[in-house]
């Protein structure tokens, strides 16, 4: 067994076994998809500190934005100068480009770990099932059947892709999936502020510039994407990436505030 699954995957699915048994224990409905619940506030909460100080960098280079418009309009037909200049902004400010990247990648493997658990539980068609989750749990957890698969009238291995077998109702699965990655995403960009004035250009286009097209793009592609997969992925995978995806616009909104979704809220709900 690789140490992927030794230090990653099995300890995710014990913690997720032992929800699900503690659910049933106290008779609660629904169980499975409680503790597909569970297991990923635990993980959330466990990664908030990351993901805090992503967030708080992506805040800080946000601010830094009037500063950079400016040094660009300055220097910009002077590479080297430009470059100086923002590296200048950077160390004054206590600004790291890079600050919010290394949460970021720590937080990749815990991803694909928690995918793969959940990827194994949802897996109810495949006639070893309860051999291959059982010989990874600890002999307190092991299943002596396959745990209920209903979800508020939904069941966790379903695939909305299976919509003409099951029900038209499965599609709103990948649609809501879609409208909260599109929701988080819109709240990652900042708020629009008024703009440096306009000069005129006489250089190519900056670096800003290029990445805040593809920002702006990767806004609407991703959710785009992130629905598409849905719609192929079983639903207990989209309750676990819908949850998710919550607490991570409430992590978001309490932070950063609303970003670029304020303008459709509420002015009490606008920070």
């Amino acid at each position: 067994m690789n140490p992927f699954d030794v230090f990653l995957i099995n300890p995710f699915l014990n913690i997720l076994i032992a929800f699900y048994k503690a659910l049933i224990f106290i008779h609660f409905p629904a169980a499975l998809g409680f503790a597909i619940i569970l297991l990923t506030v635990v993980i959330r909460m466990i990664l908030w500190p990351l993901t805090t100080t992503q967030l708080r960098s992506s805040q800080k280079m946000a601010s830094l934005k009037p500063h950079l418009d400016m040094v660009k309009a300055e220097h910009g037909h002077d590479k080297v100068k430009h470059q100086q200049e923002v590296s200048k902004l950077y160390k004054e400010h206590g600004v790291n480009p890079l600050a919010g990247c290394l949460p970021l990648i720590l937080q990749i493997p815990v991803f694909i770990a928690l995918y793969q658990v959940l990827l194994k539980v949802v897996a109810f068609d495949n006639a070893d099932f309860l051999l291959n989750i059982n010989q990874r749990l600890l002999p307190q957890l092991k299943l002596d059947k396959i745990p209920g698969p209903n979800f508020f009238g939904f069941n966790l291995a379903d695939k909305p892709s299976q919509w003409s077998e099951i029900g038209i109702l499965i599609l709103f699965i990948p649609i809501i999936t879609g409208l909260l990655q599109f929701i988080q995403s819109k709240m990652m960009t900042p708020a629009v502020k008024p703009a440096v004035p306009a000069v005129k250009k006489e250089h190519k286009e900056s670096l800003e510039d290029s990445m805040a097209q593809v920002t702006s793009q990767m806004g609407l592609i991703m959710p785009l994407m992130i629905a598409f997969f849905s719609y192929g992925f079983p639903v207990g995978l989209s309750l676990y990436w819908n949850t998710f995806t919550v607490i991570g616009i409430i992590q978001q909104y309490k932070i950063n505030g609303p970003g670029g979704i304020a303008k459709y809220l509420p002015s009490k709900w606008r920070k």
